[in-house]
């Protein structure tokens, strides 16, 4: 894994999540909820943008975290089923973006955490959210696939 990427998980304030630095997950009103399509992709980074900003991500953070969460999002309609579910909340210190959808998925290394190689033409999104997000989790299970981002506030 690139140093630069471990260290700033490691600096994530403790307050942010459980036991295990997750960001922890509200109930209810909480956090805003987005079913979502391919075709719906455009404004999935309008909803994104907005909650971004009223969470407090200041404009020159705004376009890193929209390419993390368009990276993740396209890769949840495109192999883990027609519609997604996206969940944002704001914790202390950081705004969490959670992608979810029904796709099988067992990655064979730990996702995001290598580049790919040097002819890759594909396979590069999640090792780009990772490398642009605070933090990141890949849960994968017989429920689907979820991806958990957050990003300094």
């Amino acid at each position: 894994m690139n140093d630069d990427v471990s260290a700033r998980r490691r600096a994530v304030p403790e307050a942010a999540g459980g036991t295990d630095g997750r960001p922890r997950r509200p109930g209810g009103a909480q956090a805003e909820t987005l079913v979502f399509g391919l075709h719906d992709l455009p404004g999935l980074r309008e909803f994104v943008a907005a909650r971004a900003r009223g969470a407090g991500i200041g404009e020159d953070a705004l376009g890193d975290l929209l390419v993390a969460v368009n990276e993740v999002a396209t890769n949840a309609v495109t192999h883990g089923g027609a519609d997604a579910r996206l969940r944002v909340w704001r914790t202390s210190g950081l705004f969490v973006i959670e992608v979810h959808d029904d796709g099988h998925w067992v990655p064979e290394t730990p996702p995001g955490r290598t580049p790919p190689g040097d002819s890759a033409t594909s396979g590069m999104g999640l090792w780009v959210s990772s490398l642009l997000s605070e933090v990141i989790y890949f849960d994968h299970g017989p429920q689907g696939t979820t991806v958990t981002m957050g990003f300094r506030i």
